[in-house]
């Protein structure tokens, strides 16, 4: 079983939403609550970059690219972190991955998931 999933990927138009969803089937409650959430994205030909954190608290922090379209939640009693997108851009399209993630330097700590993809076209 593996340690991340992701899921709610999709197509969308640009300008449009998607909502995605990440569960941690493997980590434990004690694990994951403290732990700092992000997701990541890698778009074709392009290195995997982060796009937002969520500390254990609820503190967010986004690249800029994304300041003010994406929005990143958790839900602590269900090992689960979202990425809810807006006002997508073509730039957006990648396969999306979250992890947990250092909250200094922004580095990925687990191996990764599948991913799930995003596509942003008319």
């Amino acid at each position: 079983q593996a340690q991340l999933v992701e899921s709610g990927g999709g197509l969308a138009q640009p300008g449009g939403s998607l909502r995605l969803s990440c569960r941690a089937p493997r980590m434990i409650t004690s694990t994951f609550n403290p732990r700092a959430m992000g997701w990541f994205r890698q778009a074709p030909g392009k290195q995997r970059e982060w796009v937002a954190s969520i500390s254990s608290g609820g503190q967010t922090n986004y690249v800029d690219s994304v300041t003010g379209r994406f929005t990143i939640s958790r839900d602590n009693s269900r090992k689960m972190v979202y990425l809810q997108m807006n006002s997508l851009k073509p730039e957006d399209t990648a396969v999306y991955y979250c992890n947990a993630v250092d909250w200094s330097n922004k580095q990925p700590l687990l191996s990764w998931g599948q991913g799930t993809q995003v596509t942003v076209s008319s």
